[in-house]
């Protein structure tokens, strides 16, 4: 009798306190997860049903917190549109139930980003990409990045990968990322949780995640080889425009065919741009001496026709006499 009215009391002080708050969450659009142990673990198990549209559903996986139900995870097909419904909860115990409605649609947390690796990409830049267990586009992510040990710097991204520009191989980059339901797809109030850290560059911990590790300048590095050029190609400039003969021997001047061969022929020197070997061009140079031979002028002195004619008569007269003292002897 005596266990029987304890056990009367006992119910009755259970029945006569508030039930227990119900919270819900979506998880990476999976299953539903539900808990009622806000404050502290419920003094009794009760049974746990839910619903979305159709009739409930008891719950399949409870959770369980010092041997005592505390929640229940509730698989559901289609979550990324049935969150968008009113989902209905009830806690049973005995002949009493607790119904609770929750509105799902900002109450989406995903699982951490998962194989996030590092990989060499196009333009000298450090590209990170990861993959998600939640199979929709519906994502977005917030990535944060840091240098040495530094201050987070944290950027929004709708993609799977995130690149650095000309990072330096003499610093360490700690890269994590996390994601959540965006907003054209009914924005969630939750991010999941940091993907583990991934590193590259120098004094990397030996947990850090490297592949393909590229090998290029730092933006320094860089940048001097850019001014060193630039100075060198002003400095042969100036020496090219200072200094003639140097710039005639890197850079002789092409002569003009038709100029040359007018030059040659005005001036008779063939031998200069025909093919003729040296010993032959030296068979044209003389090499003998001609003695000098002064020669005079004539001059011509004018007669009178007379004295010429005299002179023609005195000159045929003596031929005949010579010729007849010839005849003689």
């Amino acid at each position: 009798m005596a266990v029987g009215l304890l056990l009367i009391c006992l119910t009755g002080l259970v029945f006569s306190e508030e039930p227990p708050d119900v919270k819900c969450l979506v998880v990476n659009l999976d299953h539903v997860q539900c808990m009622w142990n806000g404050s502290a673990n419920p003094a009794v198990n009760y049974t746990f049903y839910s619903r979305f549209e159709n009739g409930f559903k008891e719950c399949t996986s409870y959770v369980l917190e010092n041997s005592t139900i505390v929640g229940c995870d509730h698989p559901y097909e289609e979550l990324i549109t049935l969150r968008f419904s009113k989902f209905t909860t009830k806690l049973k115990l005995g002949n009493r139930s607790f119904e609770q409605f929750h509105g799902l649609k900002s109450k989406v947390k995903l699982n951490a980003p998962v194989n996030l690796t590092v990989k060499n990409g196009s333009g000298l830049n450090l590209c990170y990409y990861w993959n998600h267990t939640c199979k929709t586009r519906c994502i977005e992510c917030d990535v944060r990045h840091r240098i040495k040990g530094k201050e987070w710097k944290t950027i929004l991204t709708q993609n799977n990968s995130y690149c650095i520009n000309l990072p330096s191989n003499s610093y360490l980059y700690e890269l994590q990322v996390r994601g959540r339901i965006k907003e054209l797809c009914g924005k969630s109030d939750f991010w999941s949780d940091w993907s583990p850290p991934v590193f590259w560059g120098s004094m990397r911990e030996s947990h850090s995640t490297v592949t393909n590790k590229p090998s290029f300048y730092s933006p320094l590095q860089t940048t001097i080889l850019y001014v060193v050029g630039t100075i060198i190609f002003f400095i042969l400039v100036i020496i090219l425009v200072r200094h003639e003969r140097i710039r005639v021997i890197l850079l002789p001047v092409l002569p003009d065919p038709g100029k040359n061969l007018t030059k040659i022929l005005a001036e008779d020197n063939v031998e200069e741009w025909l093919p003729i070997s040296k010993g032959i061009k030296e068979g044209f140079k003389v090499n003998y001496i001609e003695h000098v031979c002064s020669v005079g002028e004539y001059s011509h002195n004018p007669q009178s026709t007379s004295e010429s004619s005299a002179d023609q008569s005195s000159s045929d007269h003596s031929s005949g006499s010579s010729a007849s003292l010839a005849a003689t002897n």
